[in-house]
């Protein structure tokens, strides 16, 4: 057994474990409320999947009646436009107007951004730290700190809330929360991807309706390592540099780390096949391309996830179903990636990403707050894709628009928490939702 005394830090109102997109969000968001906030980072920037994993392409983002996006992700769509971190041709119609709309951003614009609004909002920011116990009452189902380690060693940090924003439900799983676990049978876990940056594209001469023949073109010849039809391609963004989505790295399990070292050695691999494969097969815009980098961060989509007060299902999403205690709206269509590389993999996705699960002009889905709260506990929140919903709704509404929406619920709903003496589980979600809505939240 390790025995360590551990320092004990200065008290927070709340700490967020993680900084990507719902880490962000739920920082930013408490702090505007008044909270005392710290936001425990593994790397050194801000974003996660958007930026360190390089997956800068933010998707589905209008209905064609109206944007579902609201509060800090409108917030910082809207920012990035104007710092011009956007590519050339995207207008504020492609998220306000366009359906279903989307559009690539640079990585490093949205580094910088947040870094500025944690800054502003009075966020404490500690890079290179990981929260990697707690102590917990798990009969109270309340925690009352965090155990951090970082280059100073180990800290304990004591707070009043807290939110879980790490995408694997790290801190509600350490804490005893029911969780779910892809896992188990890596033969049905969704792949995760390593994206890369490309530049030196000709998008004038680009040809997106060209872009399947050659991926099945290319397998016809055996050119790539792995016969696999599901490449969601390059996104551009900027003049003439995108990034680079291609490569499934099957049978990962995020929740290994063998498993996950093992992907990002072969996903470097594959990035360099990919990259080929676009300046043979694509030549007249991509002869001249050149991969910058690839990311820091695997490109996960599906690890663990809480057991929450309300699980949002598959039937909920079919029935485009809006909630009274709705945080969020979102319009993504259901977007479970191959397992592998047969031909009944891809239909079945095919069929599902295009033509089951697309959503109409119009129609929405509501993410109501229940799915953000671990069954039962008292002061913590989940922020990102570790929510509480089935595999197929967690597919469609993992994307970081959503994650940023649900980032603020949580900071917000943290914040409430502490100012009234509410609970996690028995938070007065009226006063949550008026108050989102006076944040800009857009709800139906």
């Amino acid at each position: 057994m390790l025995k360590r005394e551990v320092p004990m830090d200065d008290a927070y109102d709340v700490v967020v474990a993680g900084g990507g997109p719902g880490g962000c969000g739920a920082a930013i968001c408490a702090a505007r409320e008044g909270a005392r906030v710290l936001l425990l980072e593994a790397t050194g920037s801000l974003g996660g999947m958007g930026t360190s994993a390089l997956v800068a392409n933010w998707s589905a983002l209008c209905t064609g009646e109206r944007t579902v996006l609201g509060g800090i992700m409108r917030e910082i769509i809207d920012t990035m436009h104007q710092r011009g971190n956007l590519p050339p041709q995207v207008t504020p119609d492609s998220w306000l107007k366009h359906f279903p709309g989307g559009t690539g951003f640079d990585p490093e614009g949205l580094k910088r951004l947040l870094d500025d609004l944690c800054i502003d909002a009075g966020v404490e920011i500690r890079f290179f730290t990981r929260m990697i116990d707690a102590e917990v009452d798990r009969d109270e189902k309340r925690i009352d700190g965090v155990i951090a380690q970082n280059v100073e060693g180990y800290r304990f940090i004591p707070a009043k809330a807290f939110v879980d924003a790490t995408g694997d439900a790290f801190l509600a799983d350490l804490c005893g929360a029911e969780c779910r676990e892809a896992g188990r049978d890596t033969r049905h876990i969704m792949p995760p991807t390593l994206c890369a940056v490309q530049t030196s594209i000709d998008w004038d001469a680009f040809a997106f309706e060209e872009h399947q023949s050659a991926v099945m073109k290319a397998i016809e010849d055996g050119f790539f390592s792995q016969p696999d039809r599901h490449v969601p391609g390059i996104f551009r963004t900027g003049k003439q540099r995108a990034i680079m989505n291609a490569g499934h790295l099957f049978k990962t399990n995020a929740l290994n780390c063998r498993s996950l070292s093992d992907a990002m050695i072969r996903g470097r691999k594959l990035a360099t096949e990919y990259s080929e494969f676009y300046r043979r097969y694509l030549p007249d815009a991509c002869k001249d391309m050149e991969m910058g980098a690839t990311g820091s961060l695997l490109g996960v989509r599906e690890s663990r996830r809480i057991v929450g007060e309300y699980e949002l299902n598959y039937e909920d999403f079919k029935a485009r179903r809006h909630f009274d205690d709705d945080i969020a709206i979102y319009m993504k269509q259901v977007d479970i990636h191959v397992y592998d590389c047969t031909e009944e993999e891809y239909e079945r996705y095919y069929e599902e990403f295009s033509e089951k699960d697309t959503l109409g002009f119009g129609e929405s889905y509501g993410l109501p707050y229940r799915m953000i709260v671990p069954k039962g506990w008292q002061n913590l929140w989940v922020a990102g894709r570790c929510n509480s919903s089935d595999i197929k709704v967690n597919g469609a509404m993992r994307d970081q628009p959503a994650c940023y929406m649900l980032g603020q619920a949580a900071g917000t709903a943290a914040a409430q928490a502490i100012n009234t003496g509410q609970t996690a589980v028995n938070l007065d979600t009226t006063r949550l939702v008026k108050t989102l809505r006076s944040r800009g939240a857009e709800l139906m």
